[in-house]
């Protein structure tokens, strides 16, 4: 049979079957029998089996049930659920504790106590009891709200609905994953991809029953909002879930040095495949509550913890074309098209080649036969190639000089390494370049920016192809009517689309932001940039400002980023844009975290080490306190803290322009 003829079969199975699963889960009203469904369920992942081109995001292999998301309500979570930063191996970890030392000022000597706990591969839930009642469930979400899965966490033996020990907190929220054993998996291996994705469609299923007849488990392993709880670390912690009923890692331990984490890593990698779920790591705590309070965040991780990763899965495949894809800042990346092959459950055919440089030094060509690993078990790549097997008329992939827009590329100099970058880049157009354009977009309505639910990727490139969206603005000023008519919408899924971005025109300054897509400007230098600007006034006046000088007193914020912002404001189509996206939305101002504090509308600079503390803990303690740090002797300054060898030239500018200077001792007085 032909490819096309197997995949025209295939679509067809796909769309009985998403329209049957629609009937039965969201509706209510079986269409066919329950065997006649398994059957069509049964025949699909057939098919998938023996034709391994065959993928659809809605097959059975991929989902449970029907899964609209009005069915959950959307709750914001207490406290974030922030993601964790990865480790990889032993110089991973040094970095890390080094970044611990530096930010407790702790000597070299001083051993540093982690909680390590195996990461499992499932689904991260939050449970919030009160007064000993489980009341509510919800997932991760974005990480800051979540929908509520109340009824279907019910379901799950593992999570106690009401907890009587008298040290257990008024109210809290415990934190942990769902997941499915590998031997109860396998009972059920013929329906899903995967135990992650079968516990993932179960926790969304309509029916709470339904999710009842999956054989779901829960650990766990950390709070986020608690009142009235007395732990000094997280290995007491830990003890104490047991102590309330709830199940929690045989693998955790308590370890000192890098070298023992390493030891532990090795073990449990080894013994990953005798483990009746899936690991892919260990995450590593700061034992010490006390330590991990204060060392706090950064914009979506804890300082206090990593997640060091295992091996990447690997397998071998073949490279049948190799494309280049342009990113919003212009960056051109090589992305190898492969013989679509399974690693570690998911179907893969695209590794990314990283770089220009990257291919060179492997030398990667078309027709290669290459091994593909997933970097983390989440981004694939091609890791080497097998020379033996390459043809004798292979030729040299020629790396293009040129954006597929047209625009000769260039590489960046870094006048730190005094080499040019290995990424080759597509000069920083903007909206200018169609390719860039559509990437930025993708950028605009992405979770960490807009989050327009039901806005992503493939919708934006549709949309552009329709010529509805070319610029932001575009993206509130769509035609419905037009929406409603195209192949896959109707009424419903259009009204659903007119309310998600309706409901986003309101947006807080650092969002909006980092939402541009400004070279250098992620989300930490946008929430720099949003408390120092503090109001959207402010920012959009920066394309009126000739001069400006005043971001280099933004501590964090350098020369490399306002040249960036520069760049960007001098661009005519971005300030018409701006000026579109002004009277359309609502920036709220930047909010300070914490408007009341001791060291209110004051300005700190510091000069020389300070004692029993690092300087970025001490800006941290600032900032807390409602106060500001700049970067640069000025008048804006109004106070100079002085460590030990201060700088004489910061000193002397300080007395001539009369500002306060005092020491490490007289500033923490200031905090009481």
């Amino acid at each position: 049979m032909k490819i096309s003829k197997i995949e025209k079969e295939y679509l067809k199975k796909i769309k009985l079957f998403q329209e049957y699963n629609k009937y039965y889960y969201e509706k209510n009203n079986p269409k066919i029998t329950d065997s006649e469904f398994d059957l069509l369920k049964k025949e699909i992942i057939e098919l998938e089996k023996k034709h391994k081109f065959l993928k659809s995001k809605i097959s059975p292999s991929n989902t449970v049930g029907f899964t609209p998301s009005k069915n959950f309500k959307k709750v914001k979570h207490k406290i974030q659920m922030l993601s964790l930063s990865n480790a990889f191996n032993e110089e991973d970890l040094e970095n890390f504790e080094k970044k611990i030392r530096n930010f407790l000022s702790l000597k070299e000597d001083a051993e540093i106590e982690y909680s390590a706990e195996p990461k499992i591969d499932g689904i991260s839930a939050s449970l919030t009891y009160k007064d000993g009642k489980f009341v509510q469930g919800l997932s991760r979400g974005d990480g800051k709200e979540g929908e509520d899965i109340t009824e279907n966490l019910k379901t799950i033996k593992d999570i106690p609905k009401v907890i009587n020990e008298k040290n257990f907190p008024s109210e809290i929220d415990i934190r942990g994953e769902v997941f499915i054993q590998n031997d109860d998996f396998k009972k059920i291996d013929d329906k899903f991809a995967n135990p992650r994705n079968a516990a993932s469609g179960s926790l969304r299923q309509k029916d709470p029953t339904v999710t009842s007849k999956i054989p779901l488990k829960f650990i766990a392993y950390t709070f986020g909002f608690a009142k009235k709880m007395h732990f000094q670390s997280q290995s007491i912690f830990l003890n104490n879930l047991k102590k309330w009923g709830f199940k929690t890692n045989e693998y955790n331990k308590k370890i000192k040095g890098i070298k023992n984490l390493i030891l532990n890593h090795e073990y449990l990698e080894k013994k990953r495949k005798d483990i009746n779920f899936d690991i892919d790591g260990i995450v590593y705590k700061i034992n010490d509550f006390e330590l991990q309070k204060r060392l706090g965040y950064v914009t979506n991780a804890p300082r206090w913890a990593i997640a060091h990763k295992f091996s990447a899965n690997s397998s071998v495949s073949k490279i049948l074309d190799i494309e280049i894809q342009v990113g919003r800042t212009g960056a051109l990346t090589p992305v190898a098209k492969i013989k679509p092959v399974n690693i570690g459950g998911v179907i893969v055919s695209n590794a990314t080649l990283h770089n220009e440089d990257e291919i060179v030094r492997k030398d990667i060509r078309v027709g290669d036969t290459v091994t593909v690993e997933r970097a983390g078990d989440v981004i694939p790549h091609v890791v080497s190639v097998d020379l033996k097997k390459r043809k004798k008329d292979s030729k040299k992939f020629i790396f293009p000089t040129k954006c597929p827009c047209g625009f000769e590329t260039t590489k960046d100099f870094n006048e730190v390494t005094k080499k040019f970058d290995a990424v080759r880049r597509c000069p920083d157009r903007g909206f200018d370049c169609d390719i860039m354009a559509i990437e930025k977009l993708k950028h605009f309505v992405s979770k960490e920016a807009f989050n327009i639910d039901g806005f992503g990727k493939k919708i934006v490139e549709n949309f552009w192809k329709l010529k509805l969206i070319k610029f932001p603005q575009d993206i509130f000023k769509l035609d419905y009517k037009k929406i409603k008519n195209l192949d896959g919408w109707g009424n419903l899924s259009a009204s659903n689309l007119k309310y998600a971005i309706e409901s986003k025109k309101n947006i807080p300054l650092d969002k909006f932001i980092y939402s541009l897509g400004i070279r250098h400007i992620g989300q930490e230098n946008a929430k720099l940039l949003a408390r120092h600007l503090k109001t959207a006034n402010n920012f959009f006046n920066l394309s009126l400002k000739k001069d400006t000088h005043e971001l280099k007193n933004i501590d964090g914020i350098g020369d490399t980023q306002i040249k960036s912002i520069v760049n960007f404001f001098l661009n005519k189509t971005n300030q018409n844009f701006l000026h579109e996206l002004k009277k359309i939305l609502e920036i709220k101002d930047a909010i300070l975290l914490n408007q009341s504090g001791l060291l209110k509308n004051k300005t700190f600079m510091f000069t020389g080490k300070l004692e029993n503390m690092s300087r970025a803990e001490a800006k941290s303690i600032i900032e807390e306190n409602s106060g500001k740090i700049i970067s640069n002797v000025n008048k804006k300054l109004d106070y100079l803290i002085i460590g030990e060898k201060p700088t004489t030239k910061k000193i002397n500018l300080a007395k001539e322009l009369n500002i306060k200077i005092i020491t490490q001792k007289e500033w923490i007085k200031m905090l009481n």
